[in-house]
């Protein structure tokens, strides 16, 4: 068996900004640190903070008065900020940068008076969020399908952002039904997909080519993950989407040659190592790396939190 290890994967600059966030929170208040839904969509990082003393909330009231709130990767509405105002909470904002980027376009477009169409996934925390931002403004798009049934016409202001860990591919087709329906219809300047997914999407694509296998490393909610596994089912390659070696059935590997691993935008390098682990015991596997391209976007953590530790005197992660 040869395993190919495909590059780039895992933590991108949004999610290690959010981690390092949330460790200098750690520090510089102590526990409980109270996080406005999981810092970052992964079951390993979310349990290994809950075993260092941080409290994972679905509603703002359920922080005591006071209390350190962090807001996640994902980004959060207005109205969660002012709930966190008037508790007088200690609120830390984790939100990506690229997000925020989406945040700020939709804030615009509805001060125009444009009706924004959002592509992307319902209930998912960077959807809600981004919606928050003008909830009248916007309707949801799911899928290009659902295109055909918007009650717009010719005459009304439109514009259409994404949610920024979508498939790529999907993502094209919805814009190109909206472009087609609605050709008075305008769009962010530059792509809201931000460039992990997309690089992580373009790997797999390149990587997999003539693979067997597909492993990818993330958790179910991870939408960007679940993209992965998406694209090389695809191309008729078999994918499993799981969060560690623990749920490797032997099974998959009969009569495979040559296994891809990758991992999405939330998913430690350790346990990619651990199934690259799993395999090599198992079948004396070879291992190589291929990556498509390096990448190297760094976010600074939070202004607030900055000055907090610098007064503080407390040294940076």
């Amino acid at each position: 068996m040869k395993i190919l290890l495909a590059g780039p994967r895992g933590f991108c600059a949004g999610v290690n900004m959010a981690i390092e966030t949330l460790e200098t929170a750690i520090r510089l208040y102590g526990t409980p640190v109270y996080v406005f839904h999981e810092i970052v969509h992964n079951k390993h990082v979310v349990e290994r903070f809950v075993r260092e003393g941080a409290v994972f909330v679905n509603t703002v009231e359920e922080v005591p008065e006071g209390g350190v709130l962090l807001f996640s990767a994902h980004g959060v509405a207005p109205q969660v900020r002012a709930v966190a105002q008037a508790r007088r909470l200690v609120a830390i904002d984790a939100t990506c940068p690229l997000v925020t980027k989406v945040h700020l376009e939709a804030i615009k477009y509805a001060k125009q008076g444009y009706r924004i169409l959002l592509i992307g996934h319902e209930g998912h925390d960077e959807v809600i969020g981004t919606m928050g931002q003008a909830p009248d403004a916007f309707t949801l798009v799911e899928t290009a399908d659902a295109v055909a049934t918007l009650p717009f016409g010719p005459d009304d202001k439109l514009a259409y952002l994404t949610q920024t860990t979508l498939s790529v591919d999907d993502a094209s087709r919805v814009i190109q039904s909206l472009k087609n329906r609605f050709p008075q219809i305008v769009g962010p300047p530059k792509d809201d997909i931000c460039y992990a997914t997309q690089n992580r999407q373009e790997a797999v694509r390149k990587v997999s080519e003539g693979a067997d296998v597909v492993i990818v490393l993330g958790s179910q909610n991870s939408s960007n993950s679940q993209r992965l596994a998406e694209l090389a089912r695809d191309s008729q390659i078999t994918a499993h989407l799981i969060d560690g070696a623990n749920e490797i059935d032997p099974a998959w590997f009969k009569g495979s040659e040559t296994v891809v691993i990758t991992a999405g935008a939330s998913a430690p390098e350790s346990v990619v190592q651990d199934c690259v682990r799993w395999l090599v015991n198992r079948y004396n596997a070879t291992v190589e790396e291929r990556s498509i391209r390096q990448e190297d976007v760094y976010f600074p953590l939070p202004k607030e939190l900055r000055a907090a530790a610098t007064a503080a005197q407390l040294p940076m992660v």
